[in-house]
């Protein structure tokens, strides 16, 4: 995976620090041999674990500090300050470590060390095989996770995309836009599969479960058994029904393939209409506008995204979008696209050589149904996701849990969500007592700036804001009768991690379980020098 390498800061370690300067709390930022380093000091001893979060670069030393811990400031990723481990996604691999050394009054970091033992769960607690039925974030996230806490049975991964897992936020921002290789959007490369004996079968599609022969059937007939099963078959994007909306240059964006045949359609595009302001919509109209290309959005609302962020927000980025050449028809909806053009409901004709479908997307529950699952918009799932069938979990968009703040069942099709929920599955697949258990979080950046949430909101009958909205600096609270249930950032990336504290409401305190220990630990921001 690409992205940006995070810049040196702050003292050399290499060359010493004066003990006198490591704070009794948090951590200390700087660099060895160019390279960022954290430094933190604890009662039996002082370590050291780069700087530079293993998902995209985010500067840590940025971040956010909470006991043994660092948040990364960029998309949350969580890090252990001692081992350098990654105890909760988006990132999968662990912070390198340095060599510390003390002499006098005076603290050196050396060279780098090998990584260290990862805890692992109690063998004889885990079942035989293991298949997970998917290849999206929640599939990738368990498979990576059962291996790390050293699952040695048979683990079988099934999905339906024609590519390995790949980075989805990506693929409507700078894949899209033109300026993210291709070597930066698989999660991992081939080789991960067969080093950690991950059975990725792609182009597989599951038809049928037999839960009581322990089973998953596929397509042509092949049959897999299974101790235990995760099902993350993920959402699908929600098409048109009206005159046009069949058509070749109607495109949706949810697979690397979909995104490369977007791509290969843009060659000698006029225009191109988006229907639907949602986030995907809009990332796709920002990145398209990068290449140049007029885009129009077409929506039904009055001000895009005011359900889910408020009105202030989505007077802002349709401001944003505006100043960047996209026009907006709002209020509206599309009925047919012929001759060139999207015909509305009013009448009115919006030129475009292409569209791109931006609705919605439904979740996959048909194998759920079929199954007898429980289901109730989502597959209903407990806290550690079982589901209401012994031996089978559901984790990603497909997955209908309490909700950690406020206990109601709640679906969420969010990436990073997706990914710590597959993390938690996977733990407790293997017998840990790992349950959801922080609130969820999501990003979105148009146009080169981020606005960062977490919490869940359907509603509010508060909206707080603290700073500007108009300037890019601002946050904004959502509350129930007085209680904070989410909240987004804009220019305050410290601020949304000190949110997700806020939001916590877990009384657990093992960082190996995700991020629930954020709600029992102090929380400070990792000083730079």
């Amino acid at each position: 995976m690409g992205g940006t390498q995070t810049q040196q800061s702050g003292p050399d370690f290499a060359s010493g620090l004066p003990l006198a300067d490591l704070p009794a709390t948090g951590a200390r930022s700087g660099h060895v041999g160019g390279e960022p380093v954290l430094l933190m000091r604890r009662a039996d001893g002082v370590f050291a674990v780069s700087g530079a979060c293993t998902h995209y670069g985010g500067p840590l030393g940025e971040g956010l500090v909470v006991g043994d811990t660092v948040l990364c400031p960029w998309h949350h990723a969580c890090f252990d300050l001692r081992s350098g481990d990654a105890l909760a996604a988006p990132a999968f691999a662990a912070l390198d470590r340095w060599r510390v050394e003390i002499d006098g009054d005076r603290v050196f970091v050396r060279e780098r060390m090998a990584p260290a033992p990862t805890r692992h769960a109690d063998a004889p607690s885990h079942p035989g095989s293991i298949v997970i039925v998917g290849g999206g974030a929640a599939g990738f996230a368990a498979a990576e996770m059962l291996r790390r806490r050293g699952f040695a049975g048979s683990l079988t991964m099934l999905s339906a995309d024609a590519a390995a897992p790949c980075d989805r936020p990506n693929l409507s921002k700078d894949y899209l836009a033109g300026t993210a290789p291709e070597e930066w959007i698989p999660l991992k490369p081939d080789a991960f599969y067969a080093h950690h004996a991950i059975d990725l079968r792609l182009g597989v599609e599951v038809t049928k479960l037999d839960v009581a022969g322990r089973t998953v059937v596929s397509s042509t007939g092949e049959r897999f058994g299974y101790d235990a099963l995760l099902l993350a078959t993920g959402a699908e994007p929600i098409r048109l029904k009206g005159k046009g909306f069949d058509g070749p240059q109607v495109h949706v964006l949810r697979s690397l393939a979909d995104a490369r045949a977007l791509i290969a359609a843009l060659s000698g595009v006029r225009g191109v209409a988006v229907i639907g302001a949602s986030f995907i919509g809009l990332e796709v109209a920002a990145s398209l506008r990068g290449r140049g290309i007029p885009v129009a959005v077409i929506g039904p609302e009055a001000v895009p995204l005011e359900k889910v962020m408020g009105p202030e927000i989505g007077v802002f980025l349709r401001n944003l979008h505006e100043a960047n050449g996209v026009r907006f028809h709002l209020g509206q909806t599309a009925e047919a696209f012929e001759d060139g053009a999207v015909i509305l409901a009013d009448g009115q004709r919006i030129a475009a050589d292409l569209v791109v479908l931006g609705v919605g997307v439904r979740p996959r529950l048909q194998l759920a149904l079929d199954a007898g699952l429980a289901v109730d918009g989502g597959v209903i799932v407990d806290r550690a996701l079982r589901t209401s069938t012994p031996g089978i979990w559901a984790a990603g968009d497909i997955a209908c849990y309490p909700d950690p703040i406020s206990g109601a069942l709640t679906r969420i099709e969010h990436w990073v969500a997706a990914q710590r929920q597959g993390q938690v599955a996977a733990l407790s697949m293997l017998g840990d007592a790992a349950e959801l258990s922080e609130p969820p979080f999501f990003w979105t950046q148009q146009y080169g700036q981020s606005i960062r949430y977490v919490g869940h909101a359907e509603r509010w009958d508060a909206l707080h804001i603290d700073g500007s909205v108009a300037d890019a600096d601002a946050t904004v609270r959502f509350e129930i009768d007085g209680g904070l249930v989410a909240a987004a950032t804009l220019g305050r990336d410290v601020e949304s991690l000190r949110l997700a504290t806020e939001l916590s409401r877990s009384d657990r305190s093992d960082p190996q379980h995700g991020c629930a220990w954020l709600a029992q630990s102090e929380a400070s921001p990792a000083p730079s020098a």
